[in-house]
C-alpha cells in the first residue's frame, strides 16, 4: 500500500456523478429496504462496504467501528482516503459529490475498483441523506480535511483541518429520527454479526468494533476484534461448531478461473440439513445464482463419477439425485466479480452466466484432488450419499402422502382445525396453538370471520435431528403443511415451497409465556426455518405475546408482559394489589385471550425475519442439535434466569 497510489489511478477525475438523490428521503426503502431494524443497521453496512471496497483493493487492512453514546456510528478506514481535489463536472470538492450525490463514486471507474460491493452507487450519499448528522473526515496527502451535512445537505465547503501523517476515512453519522421513527437504537450482536463475516470474507483484515453505551466488568468499553488467517475454512468451523464433523477436515481451494478469483470452502457432518451459503463480492446471495448453480454441478459431477468408479453404487436400485449429494454439507462459496449482474436493486442473486463455469471448474479439481488423496473420507461421504438416496426415497412416499392430504390435492383439512369463514388469504391469520386445553380456549375467543386455530399436540417433531421421511410422516406437521394448503416440492429440491395456495397470510405460533412455551416456539421455528423458509421470507410467520400477569385492584385491572411493567403497575395502583401469574395459556379465559393476545386492535404480535441466514442457521443447528456444550455455553451467555444442571 504505497502512497503512489493516492495520485495514481484515483483522484477527482475518478469520480463520477450519475444522478441525483432529492427522493432518497421520501422513499428510503427503496434503498435500505425498510426503515425499521433491518433498514437502520443497513447504513452502518453501506459505510462498512466503502472501507472493504479499499481492502479488496488492497489499500487498507484496518477497520474501526464505534457505537457511541448518543447511538450514532463511527467508521474509520486507513485507505487512501476519498479524494478532496476539485470535481470538473461538478464543480465541488469531490468528497462532496460522492457525499451528496446518488450513484457518485469511485466503483463506476474500473482503474479505481476492480473488484466492488458497491454496484449501485448508492453508499455513502444514501447514508448521508437519512442521516440527521454526517461529518467526513478524510486523512490524505499528509493533510486533514473535513466537512459536515444535515440532513443530506452541506453545511460548509470542504475545508483543512491541520495535517497528518495518517491516511483514510472518517465517517461519523447519526440516523434521523424523522426517517426511522420506530428504532434508533442499534444491536450490538446484529452489528458484530455481519464485522465477523466480513474478516472471513476477507482474511487478513482487522476490524474492531466498539460499543461505547456499555462497559465490562473492568469498567472498559465492550470491544470485538475480528481477524481470520485462513478464511473460509475458519467461517466453516464457526459455522459448524455445533455438528458433528463426518469427515477430518474442511475441505477448501482459493484460486481464479476464467478471470474469476473463486474461494470455496465446504465440510460434510453427521446432520441431515443442506447449507449452501454464496457471496459476490462480500454480499450475501441468499437466493443464490449462477456461482452456486457451478458449485451443485461440479459437486455433484465429481462426487457421481466417483461414486460409480468406486463401485459403491452397484447394489443400489434407484439413481442419485443432487439433493442426496447435498445432505449434510455446509458449504461457502465466495466469488469476485468485477461486473456482477444482480436480478434486482436488493443483490441477492447473481446472474452473471461466465460464473457458473468457472466455478463449476474450480469445484471439480479440488473434490478431485480431496478424493484422491483421501480415500477414507471419500468413502464416508460416497456411503452418507447413498444413506440420503435411501431416506429419499422413503421421503418422497411420506410427501406424496402429505400432498395427497392437502386441501388443493382435494384430501380435506385436518380434523383438529377449527377454520375461519373468509376466503381471502390476505385477510386470514391461523394461530398454532400448544395444547388441546389453550385450543379451545382460543377457540371460543377468536372472531370466527378471519381467525383459524390449530392445536398441536404437546411438542413437535425436532426437524434439526430427523431424517427427511421422518418429518414428513410426523402427524403434527402433516396438519402444518395440510392446513397451510401449500406444496412441499419436488424430489430436485424437496424443501422448495409453492406459496400460491397459501391458505392464510398470517401464521401466528401462540405458546405459553414460560420455558415450555419457549421450547415449543423454537421447534416449530426450527422446522419453518429448515422446511418452510420461504413463508418465513415472504413475511408471513408471526409470534403472539401473551401477557404474563394480571394486576387487579378492586374495579381496576391492567395486564404486564414482564416483571418490570408488574412493578410499575402495581406501584400505580398504590401498591397491595392482586397479582395473578399466568402458567399457561389455558389458565386464560376466552375473554382475557382475545383482549390480551388475540385482539388486532391491542395485541402486539413479533413478526418473524431472517436478518443474518447464516447466524440464523448456526443458532438453529447449536439449539437444537446434538452438541451440548455449544448449547450449554450460549444459555449460560444469554439466559437472564436460568439453573443449568452440570
Amino acid at each position: 500500500m504505497s502512497e503512489e497510489s493516492n495520485s495514481k489511478g484515483y483522484g477527482a477525475d475518478s469520480i463520477q456523478a450519475l444522478e441525483g438523490m432529492e427522493h432518497v428521503r421520501k422513499r428510503p426503502s427503496m434503498y435500505i429496504g425498510d426503515v425499521g431494524v433491518r433498514g437502520l443497521h443497513h447504513l452502518v453496512y453501506e459505510v462498512i462496504d466503502n472501507s472493504i471496497d479499499e481492502a479488496m483493493a488492497g489499500h487498507c487492512d484496518t477497520i474501526d467501528v464505534w457505537i457511541n453514546e448518543d447511538n450514532s456510528v463511527t467508521v474509520k478506514d486507513n485507505g487512501r482516503g476519498i479524494p478532496v481535489d476539485m470535481h470538473k463536472k461538478e464543480g465541488v470538492s469531490a468528497l462532496e459529490v460522492v457525499m451528496t450525490k446518488i450513484g457518485a463514486g469511485g466503483k463506476f471507474d474500473k482503474d479505481s475498483y476492480k473488484v466492488s460491493g458497491g454496484l449501485h452507487g448508492v453508499g455513502v450519499s444514501c447514508v448521508n441523506a437519512l442521516s440527521a448528522h454526517l461529518k467526513a473526515t478524510v486523512y490524505r496527502d499528509g493533510k486533514i480535511y473535513e466537512q459536515e451535512y444535515e440532513r443530506g445537505k452541506t453545511m460548509y465547503p470542504v475545508r483543512p483541518a491541520g495535517e497528518t501523517t495518517e491516511r483514510g476515512t472518517i465517517i461519523t453519522f447519526r440516523p434521523d429520527p424523522e426517517i426511522f421513527t420506530l428504532v434508533l437504537e442499534y444491536n450490538y450482536d446484529t452489528l458484530a454479526s455481519r464485522l465477523r463475516e466480513l474478516s472471513y470474507l476477507n482474511k487478513g483484515i482487522v476490524i474492531n468494533l466498539t460499543d461505547k453505551r456499555n462497559t465490562d466488568e473492568e469498567g472498559e468499553f465492550v470491544k470485538e476484534t475480528f481477524h481470520s488467517t485462513e478464511g473460509l475454512k475458519e467461517f466453516i468451523r464457526f459455522l459448524d461448531s455445533s455438528r458433528e464433523a463426518l469427515i477430518g477436515d474442511v475441505i477448501s481451494m482459493e484460486g481464479e478461473k476464467n478471470g474469476t478469483p473463486v474461494e470455496v470452502a465446504m465440510i460434510y457432518n453427521t446432520s441431515f440439513n443442506e447449507n449452501l451459503h454464496s457471496y459476490v463480492n462480500n454480499i450475501n446471495t441468499h437466493e443464490g445464482g449462477t456461482h452456486l448453480s457451478g458449485f451443485r454441478r461440479g459437486l455433484t459431477t465429481t462426487l457421481k463419477k466417483y461414486a460409480e468408479a468406486s463401485g459403491m453404487l452397484d447394489k443400489l436400485k434407484f439413481e442419485i439425485a443432487g439433493d442426496d449429494f447435498r445432505e449434510g454439507l455446509t458449504a461457502i462459496i465466495s466469488v469476485k466479480v468485477a461486473e456482477p449482474q444482480f436480478e434486482g436493486q436488493t443483490k441477492t442473486k447473481l446472474g452473471n452466466r461466465d460464473v457458473t463455469s468457472a466455478v463449476s471448474q474450480s469445484v471439480s479439481e479440488m473434490l478431485e484432488n480431496y478424493l484422491e488423496e483421501n480415500p477414507i473420507d471419500a468413502k464416508t461421504i460416497v456411503q452418507k450419499v447413498i444413506l440420503a438416496a435411501t431416506a429419499r426415497h422413503a421421503a418422497r412416499k411420506a410427501r406424496e402422502m402429505v400432498q395427497r392430504k392437502t386441501v388443493m390435492s382435494g384430501g380435506g383439512l385436518p380434523g383438529k382445525l377449527s377454520d375461519c369463514s373468509e376466503q381471502d388469504p390476505a385477510k386470514c391469520e391461523v394461530f398454532l396453538v400448544e395444547g388441546d386445553s389453550a385450543g379451545g380456549t382460543a377457540k371460543q375467543g377468536r372472531d370466527r370471520l378471519f381467525q383459524a386455530i390449530l392445536p398441536l399436540r404437546g411438542k413437535i417433531l425436532n426437524v434439526e435431528k430427523a431424517m427427511q421421511h421422518k418429518v414428513f410422516e410426523n402427524e403434527e406437521i402433516r396438519n402444518i403443511f395440510t392446513a397451510l394448503g401449500v406444496t412441499i416440492g419436488t424430489e430436485e429440491d424437496s424443501k422448495a415451497l409453492n406459496l400460491d395456495k397459501l391458505r392464510y397470510h398470517k401464521v401466528v405460533i401462540m405458546c405459553d409465556a414460560d420455558v415450555d412455551g419457549s421450547h415449543i416456539s423454537t421447534l416449530i421455528l426450527t422446522f419453518f426455518f429448515r422446511y418452510m423458509r420461504a413463508l418465513v421470507e415472504a413475511g408471513h410467520v408471526y409470534i403472539a405475546t401473551p401477557p404474563l400477569y394480571l394486576i387487579k385492584k378492586g374495579v381496576k385491572k391492567e395486564y404486564a408482559w414482564d416483571d418490570n411493567q408488574r412493578d410499575i403497575i402495581v406501584e400505580k395502583f398504590g401498591g397491595s394489589a392482586g397479582i395473578q401469574r399466568y402458567k399457561g395459556l389455558g389458565e386464560m379465559n376466552a375473554t382475557q385471550l382475545w383482549d390480551t393476545t388475540m385482539n388486532p386492535e391491542f395485541r402486539t404480535l413479533r413478526q418473524v425475519t431472517i436478518d443474518n441466514e447464516i447466524e440464523a442457521d448456526r443458532i438453529f443447528s447449536m439449539l437444537m442439535g446434538d452438541e451440548v456444550p455449544p448449547r450449554r455455553e450460549f444459555i449460560e451467555k444469554n439466559a437472564v434466569y436460568a439453573n443449568i444442571d452440570a
